[in-house]
């Protein structure tokens, strides 16, 4: 069987943006392991406009070409990993547009966050939990959240994020229940297509 493949989701675009950071340490991180294929996704890279489709891609395709190529990408990853920088208690517009102009290339893949910010970006990582549902994926419960001590002392280049092992050790389980249920979900969709495929 191949390696899952995963794809961390840097959540914001703008200029001196702190996402770069905890972007290349996860990937680092995951990469590691060895049982993932892994790669960042920059939304740099997919300047999507806001959402003004005809309908939702629930529904139908969508005709802006870089929202078909934004769904190319999510559909060819198995799992997902989004750094999430919290603005005003949620999270930033540009993730939330991203994850809008996809729906089923999201179903049944899981999603781990790495929050930043105001209480690590726990409350914007709350509110893309259940967005996460209503697009079928899977939110795994441990996530990382770096909080304000340590996101100021990073900013100011004080410390780096492989030097705070707390925060290692809340990306170790992450990863592990990321890596479980990456793999519960693929063999589960591979044997739905092989059904398909059958009947």
């Amino acid at each position: 069987m191949s390696k899952p493949k995963i794809g961390v989701v840097i959540g914001s675009t703008r200029e001196n943006r702190f996402g770069d950071k905890p972007a290349q340490w996860i990937f680092d991180l995951a990469k590691a392991r060895g049982d993932f294929e892994v790669e960042i996704v920059d939304l740099r890279d997919y300047p999507l406009p806001f959402f003004e489709e005809q309908m939702s891609p629930a529904w139908g395709p969508s005709k802006n070409e870089t929202a078909q190529l934004w769904q190319k990408k999510v559909a060819s990853l198995d799992g997902y990993i989004f750094t999430v920088a919290e603005y005003n208690r949620g999270p930033t517009a540009v993730l939330k547009n991203a994850l809008d102009y996809a729906y089923t290339e999201w179903n049944n893949k899981p999603a781990a966050f790495v929050g930043y910010g105001g209480v690590g970006g726990a409350r914007a990582v709350e509110q893309l939990r259940l967005h996460a549902v209503e697009l079928q994926m899977a939110p795994i419960r441990a996530g990382v959240h770096i909080l304000m001590p340590d996101f100021v002392a990073l900013m100011k280049g004080e410390k780096k994020l492989g030097e705070l092992p707390h925060l290692e050790d809340n990306a170790k389980g992450m990863l592990d229940q990321l890596a479980w249920w990456t793999k519960a979900l693929k063999n589960a969709r591979e044997e739905d297509g092989a059904q398909a495929e059958a009947a």
